[in-house]
């Protein structure tokens, strides 16, 4: 007997266990014989992750894919694993470290022993995000679990790296860099985090060399001068002064003709001693707009993205103000003599190589090893009081954070390894421009192109000590020696210095025999590799790659990627550009982009904004079904989900639903597992339920092929809440407590045909109460599989006649039962009823269905009539009309004043969100989760004022 309420919470880790036990989601586990492969792998989520609403969205429709196709019997792969997360778990460790009281810093810990200490964390917390993802139901070949710092995956890393090397699409360069002064390492623009915060804008006079003056004239629109003055001086505009000692030229724009007398001239950097300030070209270049501030502006191409464009196309050098902690610079020459060097290449004209001008420190004695952001008080003081300070301006300026440091980012010019994603990304365009791989929805392929076809070369290094030690040596006189270990660099390096004469062959031979005749010898790089790196490997390094393995064969390339919109640049487009240089073929058919996971307002959530809704906790309210529903009934291609908890506690209830359904079933004698023919059913009831059954199989059929989960999962909800328990069960009861036997036999087959069909159907969404559901229906007999590997439901049914008939009868007391609500009709009171000179086909079903109609809709007389009476309210199903006469149930007046007092409040409501629309100022202004909030209501209101107006009408 089942259970008379569903408990999630107890019955949720049982089944999750029975899973376990038998091994349910293996690979290949339950696949028809000789089925064509079907494989996802998991967006590998941090090591030092814990589920979010993202990981549960994402994973949700991962799941439902591979669910479904496993029941369809293909060869299911799930691959599921972690990223080692190199600088978040390295955090992580030093925060442990910190708190523990052992007094001891990482550096003073030592390398080795930090990255031990590293992996005892990682065995004893690290991975608690796959924990709480069995806990949502996802059904991953566990078994499978990889890590991309474990063995295999580095020997992958390795291969690509020194493959790649050999190619030359893997260089070591001098190039500007995000850098994070508190990790002390480059980072990727994903871990930059953009804020709006309270700036200011500084504008400096920058003298012209030698006293040199010009005339500045400004123009307006139509040409009309309305400024003319004689100038010593270029303005310069700059929210960070502190770079100004790093100036390299002042750059305007070509066609701004009030500096054309100026163009080429010198200009001095107002900071520094006097006797030594340095004199900077005025250059042209196309990136200053010439609407904004002064038109000119300062070119610092090691400390700003945009100037590093332009110094590299003006042959600008790029010196380099600060260290690894965004101190100003104290190595070096002193000032005078840096400042000195620096004029000769200004005079000579040329530019010398990067590292020449990575060794000239241009910081002043006095500023040297000073706070950027005391240099900064420091240098706006000292130009202010040499007079050469225009104005201050209060402005709110963008500036980018450490997405885990919270500290300032820094433009940084640092030696680096890059990989020429330029070359790598060619390949990977071709494959989405030419339908080899797809992104659902389409329009995210313009964002990929986007990226792809504005490449810069991929800094894939990290000065780090958690992750993938770059494979590269260095030898005595610098040279650089790439391999897959240590004793292939030095063989490698053994054989280059005997033919270059360095050492002799004796030599050689010696130093490879004895290990500690070439201590020192070899140097390696103490850099690790960007994680994306390791991650964009993961379709075919999870699958044992570089070795020709079964898996590899069988489930590469893979079927779908399901990911977020935030990194198919950072991992998306990584994998396309490593799956096709290494395996010749595209990584996954498909690339399914889900939207963000938002609050009920339609707030980004944030812990600064208190909104984040933690999924284990609704798992552990409403179960982690009634989640997973909620998210995918939600999850509309293009549009965000607007997460409520009163949502996911309402599909919850949907679970409840089927539950009792289930029940009230069981206790009527309802046949499960039994074999059913539809075209040998003999009640129009039946035939209409098996029906729309077949009609819901092939919707979500359609659905989930186009990847629409919300189609599909509404499909079945509409189905399994409406048709089949509020109506099919409803309309049964008299057949079931009737003396036809046959008949009530009938109905209790089709009642356990249709309801094992929706367990089968439900499941990919709702898989804990569905597979509870299958074993507990099973009788005194067991199942033949688990409900997770049984067929997925295919029925092929269709009989108009009987579904025009009974939908014919759903539609008419739907639609009674709406006037009745609408215009308060006691629930109490029988209604009558009247056709309105109807067809021979609504006659018919008016009598053939009398008895329903007055059981189900609280009607008393039924007639027909060749007009409708007068105060009646009408509908029409079918095409025929039909009248509910209301004088003397209401007061037809009172209803008619109740009515248009609504229809004008909601007309009203609607008028004042217009206008409020209307005004561009609050559009623009307003926070779009706010202007969507207010389109919303306006719909609302609008369905309102329609649905009233209808009433309205119906009453005459």
């Amino acid at each position: 007997m089942i259970e008379k309420t569903y408990d999630a919470a107890a019955i949720e880790p049982r089944i999750a266990a029975r899973w376990e036990d038998a091994g349910a989601f293996r690979a290949g586990a339950g696949a028809k014989e000789g089925a064509e492969p079907y494989s996802i792998v998991i967006p590998p989520p941090n090591v030092t992750g814990s589920l979010h609403m993202g990981h549960a969205l994402n994973n949700t429709l991962q799941d439902i894919l591979i669910r479904i196709q496993r029941m369809r019997g293909r060869n299911v792969l799930w691959q599921p694993g972690l990223d080692h997360a190199g600088i978040a778990t390295q955090m992580v460790v030093e925060r442990q470290m910190a708190a523990s009281g052992e007094n001891v810093t990482r550096r003073e810990l030592g390398r080795d022993a930090f990255i031990e200490r590293i992996w005892d964390w990682k065995v004893e917390s690290g991975g608690t995000i796959l924990g709480q993802l069995r806990r949502l139901g996802a059904s991953c070949d566990w078994s499978r679990e990889r890590f991309t710092m474990d063995e295999g995956l580095s020997k992958a890393v390795r291969h690509v790296f020194v493959e790649l090397y050999r190619k030359g699409l893997i260089y070591k360069d001098k190039r500007l860099v995000n850098w994070d002064p508190k990790f002390e390492t480059a980072i990727s623009d994903l871990e930059v985090e953009n804020r709006e915060i309270a700036g200011h804008m500084w504008h400096f006079k920058y003298p012209l060399a030698g006293g040199e003056t010009y005339e500045y004239v400004e123009r307006d629109a139509d040409g009309n001068e309305i400024l003319r003055e004689t100038r010593d001086y270029i303005s310069i505009a700059t929210t960070r002064p502190e770079t100004m000692l790093g100036d390299g030229a002042v750059a305007v724009h070509p066609d701004d003709e009030r500096y054309a007398p100026i163009v080429g001239k010198l200009c001095e950097i107002p900071v520094g001693p006097k006797e030594h300030r340095r004199l900077i070209p005025i250059v042209t270049d196309e990136y200053p707009d010439m609407t904004f501030g002064s038109g000119a502006v300062k070119i610092t191409g090691a400390h700003d993205f945009n100037d590093y464009s332009v110094a590299r196309r003006n042959g600008i050098p790029c010196y380099r103000l600060m260290d690894e902690k965004a101190a100003l610079r104290a190595d070096g020459d002193a000032y005078a003599e840096a400042a000195a060097r620096a004029a000769e290449i200004v005079a000579s004209g040329e530019t010398p190589d990067a590292s020449v001008v990575d060794d000239i420190n241009l910081v002043p004695d006095a500023y040297r090893g000073l706070d950027r952001f005391a240099a900064r008080e420091k240098v706006v003081a000292e130009i202010d009081a040499e007079g050469l300070m225009i104005k201050v301006e209060d402005k709110t300026i963008m500036q980018p954070f450490g997405d885990r440091s919270g500290v300032v980012i820094e433009p940084m010019l640092t030696d680096q390894w890059f990989a020429d994603a330029k070359t790598l990304a060619e390949p990977a365009i071709a494959s989405v421009r030419e339908g080899r791989t797809k992104f659902v929805p389409e329009n995210w392929s313009k964002t990929y192109y986007q990226w792809m076809e504005n490449i810069e070369p991929w800094c894939i290094s990290r000065q780090l000590w958690w992750g993938h030690r770059i494979p590269a040596w260095y030898g005595p006189d610098g040279s650089i020696f790439v391999e897959k270990s240590e004793e292939e660099a030095v063989a490698a390096a053994l054989s280059h210095y005997v033919m270059n004469e360095t050492i002799t062959d004796e030599e050689a031979r010696e130093m490879a025999a004895d290990p500690e005749k070439r201590d020192g010898f070899l140097k390696r790089d103490e850099d690790v590799l960007d994680t994306w790196f390791s991650s964009a490997l993961w379709p075919f390094s999870t699958l044992g790659w570089p070795d020709e393995t079964k898996e590899l064969s069988t489930y590469y390339p893979t079927s779908a990627l399901v990911t977020g919109f935030d990194i198919i640049f950072f991992w998306v487009a990584r994998m396309m550009m490593m799956g096709l240089e290494f395996m010749d073929k595209e990584p996954f058919e498909t690339v399914y982009v889900h939207a963000l996971v938002r609050d009920k307002t339609g707030a980004k959530m944030s812990k600064s904004k208190g909104n984040v809704i933690d999924p284990l906790d609704l798992i552990e309210e409403y179960g982690a079904d009634a989640l997973r529903f909620t998210l995918a009934i939600m999850a509309a291609q293009g549009r965000d989900v607007k997460l409520d908890p009163q949502r996911i506690a309402g599909y919850r209830n949907f679970g409840t639903k089927l539950w009792n359904a289930t029940r009230f079933a069981e206790m009527n004698g309802a046949v499960h597992g039994a074999a059913l023919g539809p075209q040998n059913l003999t009640l129009p009831l039946n035939r209409w339920i098996v029906t729309e059954l077949s009609r819901t199989i092939a919707e979500t059929n359609e659905a989930i092929a186009a990847y629409r989960f919300n189609d599909a999962a509404g499909a079945i909800y509409r189905f399994v809440w409406n048709l089949f328990c509020d109506w099919y069960l409803e309309l049964s009861k008299p057949t079931l407590s009737g003396e036809d036997k046959a008949a009530a036999d009938e109905v209790r087959h089709v009642t356990g045909y249709v309801l094992d069909r929706v367990f089968a159907l439900l499941h990919p969404f709702m898989p804990f109460i569905t597979e509870e559901l299958w074993q507990v229906t099973a009788g005194e007999g067991t199942r033949e599989t688990l409900l997770c590997h049984t067929a997925w439901p295919a029925v092929d049914f269709s009989d108009p006649e009987a579904a025009g008939d009974i939908n014919w009868l759903v539609a008419l007391v739907s639609e009674i039962r709406s006037i009745r609500a609408e215009m308060n009709v006691p629930p109490g009171a029988e209604a009558a009823l009247v056709a309105v000179d109807p067809d021979p086909e609504s006659a018919a079903r008016l009598k053939r269905h009398d008895l329903q109609l007055r059981r189900l809709a609280r009607l008393g007389d039924v007639s027909v009539a060749s007009a409708a009476p007068a105060q009646s309210a009408q509908v029409v199903v079918a095409g025929a009309s039909f009248a509910l006469p209301l004088a003397g149930m209401i007061d037809v007046a009172a209803e008619r004043a109740r009515l248009t007092k609504a229809h004008k409040k909601a007309e009203d409501e609607i008028g004042r969100i217009d206008k409020k629309l209307s005004n561009e100022r609050f559009v623009a202004n307003a926070p779009d989760e706010i202007v969507e909030q207010e389109r919303e209501k306006r719909e609302g209101y609008r369905l309102e004022a329609e649905k009233l107006g209808a009433a309205l009408k119906s009453l005459g």
